[in-house]
């Protein structure tokens, strides 16, 4: 079994001793799953030596319990606990607004199994007539379950690209020279369906052959000489298309998408006396090829500028591309640290020298620390003594490491408004990002007003994930974001991009809307871990999307600048 796969297992464990009430089992299996999934080697070779136990989070219990599913593929007490409770019920965890006691309750009283059950009893106002619960109530399950129906069976980007690269490493590794990804995950949408692989060869058996022998592939849904689909043992669909070399830039740009986008490039085809296809581009006249291997002279054949894969959402970039005025988007590499990790001090999990060296190994030239604050309990969020503490660490550290650690913290926006921490222990820090943690069902106004007033503080610097929505999990709060980006501009506080996958907020479109309004971003991981700093990509990737460039993103700056954006800003 692969890492992915056990890790999934014990995430199970912990949703079911969830539901029987044990917290502490629940956290440990959570805790055990988290290192699986950041596990740098094979588990099975742990098992092999006899190290389970050296994996964080992994006592004897549960070592025992991998060692059985690496060597059965099963585990006899999951399927003990799985027992215990309807197939449909994990599913049931997902809806926001159902906690596990409720969802026991749900199921003893009303016999509610899975979701349409769930369903309908709110439709029925049943569940108005249980203890604790009201018409609210039913609301609120109502919308939570369109969020979980709405993910549709969706992966996120965070989960899918890895997935996607390693194929494509394996297709390589095999001979096949050009592969990439296409569809929607090429074009870095938040959300994937199946993972769409493209690869130009003039051996197409030959690739066909090593795509399907990919160690991890379940069952052979279907194979030919050009397309064929596979399932994961994960149960993720997987197609891979070959064309000929000399089609492979058309059949990535027909390919890559998005609809929208690919019927306008047809419409100019024919209106230039061309007919684009995945084969190619060519004249309607002679059927003579003029563009194939190359996706950008599809484009500039065309009379475009060749346009980025994040922007083919038909948005207005054909008719940008066509009057020479894209953006020059944001790079990767144009990021020069990161803004928004967590230490071992409030819910990280490595050292702040950990995240330094890190940083400094990934070439960044700065990074920020930024802890939660006291209020946040289920964080460990730091007493006012123990922040300032680590400002003098952080300091040290810089003239230790040659390498500027920055001091900040993520505060939480308290109901009224206000700060967590009070302004002359913030005034002691490098930057504040402010985050709202709790209350998110307040109405449009309230909460409006609550960041309003948070923003007012001179001492905040960024916003962070402005929205509060979980991909799949939580919709957004209510608020008038357009309002908050206007005062954001207004102060100079940036509006944060995070690039947690399921987080991914700012959106892309909110991005794009930030950016016309003069709103700063800043593009952060809000990594817990050393390993998620690769988050970086899928925060640029959303920024990408919404057609930002370098000159909009605080933290493509140098150091200097950074630091007087911050003064200005509390100025």
């Amino acid at each position: 079994m692969t890492n992915s796969e056990i890790a999934a297992m014990l995430y199970e464990f912990a949703e079911l001793t969830d539901l029987e009430g044990d917290v502490f089992k629940r956290n440990a299996y959570r805790r055990a799953a988290q290192s699986i999934e950041e596990l740098d080697g094979d588990v099975a070779e742990y098992d092999r030596e006899g190290r389970l136990e050296s994996i964080p989070g992994v006592g004897k219990a549960i070592a025992q319990k991998i060692a059985e599913m690496v060597e059965t593929g099963r585990s006899a007490k999951l399927e003990e606990l799985r027992s215990k409770f309807p197939p449909g019920i994990v599913e049931l965890m997902k809806v926001p607004e159902i906690g596990p006691r409720s969802l026991v309750r749900l199921h003893q009283e009303l016999g509610i199994k899975d979701l349409e059950d769930l369903r309908q009893a709110a439709l029925q106002h049943r569940i108005r007539s249980l203890k604790g619960f009201g018409e609210r109530s039913e609301e609120n399950i109502l919308k939570g379950i369109a969020v979980v129906q709405g993910q549709g069976g969706r992966m996120l980007l965070g989960d899918a690209l890895p997935i996607a690269e390693a194929i494509a490493a394996h297709l390589r590794a095999g001979g096949c020279e050009e592969v990439s990804v296409a569809g929607s995950l090429r074009r870095r949408k938040e959300t994937i369906g199946d993972i769409d692989l493209l690869a130009g060869s003039d051996e197409p058996l030959r690739a066909m052959d090593r795509f399907v022998s990919y160690p991890r592939v379940a069952s052979v849904v279907s194979r030919g000489p050009t397309r064929s689909t596979v399932r994961l043992a994960d149960g993720t669909q997987v197609d891979l298309r070959v064309v000929p070399r000399d089609s492979y830039g058309a059949a990535l740009q027909y390919f890559t998408g998005s609809k929208e986008h690919n019927v306008v490039m047809r419409r100019i085809a024919i209106q230039k006396g061309f007919r684009l296809n995945e084969y190619g581009l060519h004249r309607r006249d002679s059927g003579e090829m003029v563009a194939g291997a190359q996706e950008a002279e599809i484009y500039r054949t065309l009379g475009l500028d060749p346009i980025p894969p994040e922007l083919r959402e038909g948005r207005g970039e054909i008719e940008a591309a066509g009057e020479h005025r894209l953006p020059s988007l944001l790079r990767l590499e144009d990021i020069r640290g990161d803004m928004h990790v967590h230490t071992v001090m409030s819910d990280g999990r490595a050292t702040m020298r950990e995240i330094a060296e890190a940083a400094f190994r990934r070439g960044y030239e700065y990074i920020g620390v930024t802890d939660h604050s006291r209020s946040l309990h289920i964080a460990h969020g730091l007493t006012v003594d123990d922040l300032l503490a680590s400002v003098e660490e952080a300091r040290q550290l810089t003239d230790e490491l040659g390498f500027p650690v920055l001091r900040g913290a993520e505060v939480d926006i308290l109901e009224d408004g206000s700060l967590d921490y009070p302004d002359e222990a913030l005034a002691q820090l490098d930057y504040v990002i402010g985050s709202v943690h709790s209350r998110f069902k307040m109405d449009r106004r309230t909460m409006t007003e609550r960041v309003m007033t948070a923003l007012s503080n001179r001492e905040l610097n960024i916003l962070g994930h402005p929205t509060g929505r979980l991909i799949g999990r939580r919709e957004g709060y209510d608020i008038d974001i357009e309002q908050v980006m206007d005062e954001a501009a207004r102060r100079g506080v940036a509006l944060e991009v995070n690039g947690f996958p399921d987080r991914m907020d700012l959106s892309d479109l909110n991005c794009r809307k930030a950016i016309e309004r003069g709103v700063t971003l800043v593009l952060d991981t809000d990594a817990h871990g050393v390993e998620q700093l690769d988050n970086m990509r899928f925060a640029v990737g959303t920024a990408r999307r919404g057609w930002a460039e370098r000159k909009d993103v605080l933290n493509a700056l140098p150091l200097d600048q950074l630091r007087r954006f911050f003064r200005v800003a509390g100025a």
